[in-house]
């Protein structure tokens, strides 16, 4: 037990760590460069840097302590610590390692789609992890953990429109809002596409005559359950079985040519699940308090 611990721990921090990088690359790479605004403590660090020269990763970590402080009891000690860690390796790796890679010089607007789906991503990967970069993530996760019904994108949408709009209007760049927004709505999509997408799946609807056998089939291609309702047909009012299935997008393939071998008259329909939750699936929750 104590060595599944450690290696899901390993590989938790591995991913989060990935995220990092791609978050570091994608700000210092292409933002910075291209001089847009930003949202979030990074928009205001970006500005203080360019007024001051001041390390950004230093401004970062001195904007986020009260942030964090005030958020502790909402999103718990667990949740906490690691965020403060994952601040302090974005730290580092936006003063250190992203240096390190030659900076984008190309048109801002390459540079702003490259910065938003690269470090969206990388928000994506810390949040599947159960941390944050801190910050505005901090009052981000707060608002998931209050309204759990909210998609994360929309809330980082939102939070993220008054940084950039401030940081556009106070270098007098309104290109610079235009490409900062830009960037904010692909850190909302691409956030939420990795995020939801770990849950997502696919749907099988077979409508069939010979239901033990479809039913049978499935278990033995994908180990999957199945669930079985009467139906009857339309046209010719004849008593059919539909055999409904839950599985990911590698099983849905296997099953579906399973399928066709054992019952070539069986009618499937395959309808894309956003979510699928339970037994043989990930619950992946994000915004939920942790001790």
């Amino acid at each position: 037990m104590q060595k599944y611990v450690s290696k899901r721990m390993l590989k938790s921090y591995g991913i989060e760590l990935i995220g990092l990088v791609l978050v570091s690359i994608g700000i210092y790479n292409f933002a910075v460069t291209a001089a847009f605004p930003l949202a979030g403590f990074t928009g205001i660090s970006v500005i203080i840097h360019r007024f001051t020269d001041f390390n950004i990763g230093l401004i970062i970590a001195a904007l986020n302590i009260p942030v964090a402080l005030l958020c502790y009891r909402l999103l718990g000690r667990r949740f906490f610590v690691r965020s403060l860690i994952s601040m302090l390796l974005l730290s580092v790796l936006l003063d250190y390692f992203a240096p390190l890679f030659p900076a984008y010089e190309g048109p801002r607007l390459l540079a702003a789609l490259a910065c938003g789906v690269i470090a969206g991503a990388g928000f994506a990967l810390v949040f599947t992890q159960h941390s944050s970069t801190g910050g505005m993530d901090f009052i981000v996760m707060s608002i998931k953990a209050k309204r759990p019904h909210l998609a994360l994108g929309r809330i980082i949408l939102f939070c993220d429109i008054i940084p950039v709009v401030a940081g556009g209007i106070l270098f007098q760049d309104v290109d610079g809002i235009i490409y900062g927004l830009i960037v904010s709505f692909l850190y909302a999509t691409v956030s939420d596409r990795v995020i939801y997408g770990a849950n997502a799946g696919k749907l099988l609807l077979i409508i069939t005559d010979n239901a033990d056998l479809i039913r049978n089939t499935i278990e033995e291609s994908s180990a999957r359950g199945c669930t079985i309702w009467d139906a009857k047909g339309g046209y010719m009012s004849t008593d059919k079985k539909v055999v409904l299935c839950a599985c990911d997008n590698t099983q849905m393939y296997r099953v579906q040519k399973a399928v066709e071998i054992a019952d070539s008259k069986a009618f499937t329909i395959i309808l894309e699940s956003s979510q699928v939750a339970g037994e043989g699936f990930q619950r992946l929750v994000v915004g939920e308090k942790q001790e």
